[in-house]
């Protein structure tokens, strides 16, 4: 399966969300956004794909967002990912594409709506958080 992760290898989320892919078997394409941002178009689709809006994919979080003043809802779509793309660190992390769909995989587990059901078995996330058990299958 052709799975593309955008990656931040510093984020807890992005980590757990990685790992979880690798669970069900897949090794994805990790593209770490930071150093190489997705193309324009490619961010565009990926945000509607998702069922998000531009304002849903910016990452506020330890970014320049308040500082660019990107709050301002007078801004349009095109502003905005004009920012995402200069800074990247303003896109919000981390995008998950699969033939099943895009997710913003935040929380990681998010990313299991969009993988096939081929886990390998437990998986706790970093803070401990159990996500699947012996079988593989997803703890409610």
């Amino acid at each position: 399966m052709d799975v593309k992760i955008y990656h931040n290898p510093a984020c807890g989320t992005s980590r757990n969300t990685l790992e979880m892919i690798r669970n069900a078997g897949i090794e994805p394409t990790v593209i770490e956004y930071l150093k190489t941002p997705p193309l324009r178009a490619e961010l565009t689709k990926m945000i509607a794909d998702a069922g998000l809006t531009v304002r849903q994919a910016i990452r506020e979080k330890g970014t320049p967002h308040a500082e660019l003043g990107l709050d301002d809802p007078n801004l349009t779509d095109d502003q905005l990912l004009d920012a995402m793309l200069k800074d990247p660190i303003l896109i919000n992390r981390p995008f998950v594409v699969t033939p099943l769909g895009t997710r913003l995989s935040r929380p990681s587990e998010v990313v299991l709506d969009i993988l096939p059901d081929t886990h390998k078995g437990a998986f706790t996330k970093e803070d401990g958080e159990r996500v699947l058990d012996q079988e593989g299958k997803r703890i409610v």
